[in-house]
């Protein structure tokens, strides 16, 4: 009886280590589904957010380069594309400080290079002048350095949903895998109520024999 007491008590001991070990597992795999719902949030939705507003500065940029609005006053002009300028290499600071993968860091390093230096006007007299007017000339290789940039832009957007459609497959493989663990731990449950049973079973059939 005492054999059979402790072979009983061994499976139990085992059952429970198991689940234990079941819990543990699992546990990492919900920080992991929460990590990468973060990740999905911080560094891809957050980053596209920044993309669209990059977009829009290099928009009102090149509007004014370009002399898109005759009516407007072009007095500041420089100033308003170096204020564009500033906000958006406030907005690649942040960028930057994401997650990024080697491919984002070239296309951004690019992009951010074009900002600083190739759009970096410091006279107006480049975009335009009382006696000539429009410089087309200056004004095309600026709009070249902004389709360029607009391209970096593309092929950073482009990365996020690439990344996004990983991390949420990700996420889906670990929450298949945390419903396997659970129908695990049901059979565990299940062969540890019937090795509890069977053992009180027939301890009381025993005892029951003895009287």
């Amino acid at each position: 009886m005492k054999r059979r007491k402790f072979k009983a008590l061994i499976i139990i001991g085992v059952l429970l280590l198991m689940l234990y070990g079941k819990n543990l597992l699992e546990r990492r795999s919900f920080r992991s589904i929460s990590s990468t719902f973060t990740e999905v949030y911080n560094d891809r939705l957050v980053v596209e957010g920044y993309i669209f507003q990059i977009s829009e500065r290099l928009f009102q940029i090149q509007k004014l380069i370009d002399h898109c609005n005759l009516d407007y006053d072009y007095s500041k002009v420089i100033k308003e594309i170096s204020d564009n300028e500033k906000a958006i290499l406030g907005i690649i600071a942040e960028f930057e400080a994401t997650n990024l993968t080697e491919q984002e860091a070239v296309y951004l390093t690019d992009f951010k290079k074009i900002i600083e230096k190739d759009l970096n006007i410091n006279s107006y007299e480049l975009l335009y002048t009382d006696s000539s007017g429009v410089n087309r000339e200056q004004v095309k290789i600026y709009d070249q350095k902004i389709t360029r940039a607009r391209q970096d832009l593309d092929s950073l957007s482009k990365i996020q949903l690439e990344e996004g459609e990983k991390l949420i497959s990700k996420a889906k493989i670990l929450i298949n895998r945390s419903q396997i663990w659970a129908q695990f731990e049901v059979a565990l449950l299940i062969i540890l109520v019937v090795v509890m049973f069977l053992f009180l079973f027939r301890k009381s059939e025993k005892n029951q024999g003895m009287i």
